[in-house]
């Protein structure tokens, strides 16, 4: 028990997991982390928060990363579905600016491993969807960046859906573009 399966992305560091569900007439069980399989997998860390959310679709969530503390994340859905995107802040990557996004729900129970300096954001395709996710650093709140999600420098492709009704909090809605940090935004 306990394996997974782990897909590279083309962004280097980015990692979708698929856990192995093992169903019978009951229902399911699955192991949503064990150390040694995803220490073996090449995410080695220790995580010291678990977060989760709630929200109702069209809210979209991001684009956030921490400035000084910077956080590696491990996330997955458990109750419906949202599109799960990360932006690559990592100076001299040669993927800097770059964003990969994946569906995530309570059917594929797949997670996304997000490291350090990378921006990350949601959106919620469900009628409700509940997120959960694992840190490797603990929230300062004084310490939040982010990035515009309709930045065009970035081009996230949202599946914002026809009728779509969007909601972002005022805080997601004056944050600036990629071309912000370059001059001096992010340490």
């Amino acid at each position: 028990m306990g394996k997974i399966t782990v897909e590279t992305c083309e962004i280097e560091g980015l990692k979708i997991i698929t856990p192995a569900v093992f169903g019978d007439e009951r229902g399911y069980f699955m192991e949503t982390y064990n150390y040694k399989d995803y220490a073996a997998a090449g995410i080695d860390m220790e995580f010291v928060q678990d977060n989760q959310s709630a929200s109702k679709k069209g809210v979209l969530r991001g684009l956030h990363f921490q400035i000084h503390y910077p956080q590696d994340k491990l996330v997955r859905v458990v109750r419906g579905e949202v599109f799960d995107v990360a932006v690559d802040l990592r100076p001299g990557s040669k993927t800097y600016g770059k964003w990969h996004g994946v569906i995530l729900s309570e059917e594929n129970k797949k997670q996304f491993f997000i490291p350090k300096n990378f921006a990350h954001g949601f959106l919620v395709l469900s009628d409700v969807a509940e997120f959960v996710y694992k840190c490797t650093d603990f929230y300062h709140p004084n310490d939040e960046g982010g990035l515009a999600w309709n930045d065009p420098e970035i081009g996230v492709n949202w599946p914002i859906q026809e009728g779509m009704e969007l909601t972002i909090s005022e805080k997601d809605q004056k944050w600036g573009g990629i071309c912000t940090l370059q001059t001096g935004g992010q340490d």
